[in-house]
Order: structure tokens, then sequence, then C-alpha cells
């Protein structure tokens, strides 16, 4: 077994209620006068510790908060075998009123993270003082000729529930976690892997099962439409950092389904834009560079209203 990554700020955890749900919260550092937390969200099929590689290499010791989704690491399932984006934007709105109820807060999403951050902030643009989307590309626009194959896909695979498969040990998770992203170290790797599965015991069988509840896997059966997604976009009153790593994930992801010329006229709504490209990474550039990302969000949160 490699050695395993050791945090140089632990986190510490907070479980809270949010719209009849237990949340996992992760907290570092310590709220200071004048001073919004960052609160960070995280992608698909990710947990909030994922973040934990940024955060060391942030040289300002301020509080960093990150949230499982519903779903997803330690926080309950609503049950049911459909998840729904606008519960995302409701959950958000929850945690926020909990940990900060009376001041704006500097919000990061990752991917998935990144499109619920860059939709809330649209419909709550006095919530957020500084935001930033790692790429949160979105989705292809859909058109309502779609919808009757999307639904009949849903219904079909209602009747056979998805299952993630198990592992024989957290090293074959953190295996499976450099196969997806040969470029995650393997001490971070079997760290994360610990965060990322859990212990299962079924049938006389020991192993580990990812953190996510399989109903995250089915298709979505409502349609993505970029003009309401846009919308929200227009509205985002808050300076907005997007960063990207140097590998051509629309591509990588769709191939010719989402052009990258499609990508960029959405990110010319958005009003006031930052940009950034990370040298050698990829989808997972948090983990990919973690210390030239915390140099640029610093820089970015470090700037004058």
């Amino acid at each position: 077994m490699p050695d395993v990554y050791r945090p140089k700020r632990p986190h510490r955890d907070e479980f809270l209620t949010l719209r009849g749900l237990r949340h996992h919260v992760l907290h570092w550092g310590q709220a200071l006068p004048g001073r919004p937390p960052l609160v960070m969200v995280h992608g698909w099929m990710d947990v909030g510790a994922s973040f934990q590689f940024v955060v060391d290499a942030l040289r300002d010791d301020r509080q960093v908060i990150a949230l499982d989704w519903r779903g997803f690491g330690l926080t309950e399932s609503p049950g049911g075998d459909c998840y729904w984006f606008p519960d995302y934007l409701g959950d958000l709105d929850a945690l926020l009123d909990a940990v900060s109820p009376g001041a704006p807060v500097d919000l990061l999403g990752h991917s998935m993270g990144g499109n619920v951050v860059m939709s809330y902030a649209g419909v709550r643009p006095q919530r957020i003082r500084r935001l930033i989307n790692l790429e949160g590309f979105g989705l292809p626009d859909v058109a309502p000729a779609a919808a009757p194959e999307r639904l009949s896909r849903w219904l079909d695979e209602l009747k056979e529930p998805p299952s993630l498969r198990p592992y024989a040990s957290l090293d074959e998770v953190a295996a499976r976690l450099r196969k997806t992203n040969p470029r995650l170290p393997p001490d971070k790797a079997a760290w994360l892997a610990g965060h990322w599965a859990r212990p299962v015991s079924e049938g006389g069988v020991e192993g580990y099962v990812l953190n996510a509840d399989p109903a995250h896997k089915l298709a979505n059966p409502v349609l993505y439409r970029k003009a309401e997604v846009m919308a929200c976009w227009q509205r985002i009153a808050a300076p907005t950092l997007w960063v990207e790593g140097c590998e051509d994930q629309l591509k990588h992801f769709w191939g010719t389904r989402y052009p990258r010329d499609d990508f960029e006229g959405r990110l010319a709504l958005v009003p006031r834009l930052e940009r950034v490209v990370l040298d050698d990474a990829g989808h997972m550039l948090h983990h990919d560079q973690p210390e030239t990302l915390a140099a640029h969000l610093e820089r970015f949160l470090g700037q004058p209203d």
C-alpha cells in the first residue's frame, strides 16, 4: 500500500439538516470579521473532501466550507429514483443561510458544482461576493424533439435500477481514481479513496463501494435547456473567475455535440469575467495543479471590492 497523503490543514466535520436531509459539511479555518467564507461544491460522483489538496495549498488560513451534495459522500440520499437539478440550488441556498445568513460568500464550484454555482449566482446575485467556476461547462442544448426518446430511456432504466461496482480494497479504489486521472499522485489517491468509498459487507463478501447513490446514474428525464440557463448566467453580478485545464474537455466528453464556439458564446454572456487556463491539467484540475490553482484563487479573491 502506498504512503497516504497527510493533510496540512485537516478538516472538521459537521452535519447540518438542510431541507430535511442530513448533509455532511467540511470546515477548514475559522470565521474572521469582515472575511467571507469560501464555500466549495464538488462535481458529479465526487465528494467535498476532494478540495483538501487546494485548501492545503492556500497560504491564507481563511475559512473554507465544503459540503457533500445529496446522495454523495456522507450526505443522506432523499430516496426515490431521481435527482433534480433545482434541488442542488435549494440545498446550496439552505447551506448559505446556515453558514453565512447575513453576508455574501465567495463561492466555488467544480464541474457539476460549477454549473450549480453559475445558476445560483444569477438567481441570488446578492448572496455572492466572488464566483469561481472550475470546468463547469454545462451541457449541450437539447431540442424538444428529443423528449420522447429521453423519457422512454428513463422509464426503461427505472425497471432495472443501476448499481455501483464493488472494490476488494481501498487500494483498488485508489487505482480506479488514478486510472481516471493518471496525474493524481499515489499518496493523494490513497487518501482520497478513504473518503470516496465506504466499506460494505453483503452475503459474506467484504469490500468497498463508492459513497454515492446509484440513482445518480439514471438518465435525467428533464431536458437541458440552454436558454433557461443563459438567462441565469446573464444576471450574475459578482466578479467571476473561469478556470479550466489545458486539455480540451469539451471535445473529450462531447465530441462534436457541444462545439467550443457554443461554449465561448455562453461565457461571453457573463458580465464580469476573468479567465485562466492551467498548464498540465485536465478536468480534475484541483487535483492536478492545486498549488497553481490556489495562487489564482488567492489573487482573485484578494482583489478589492
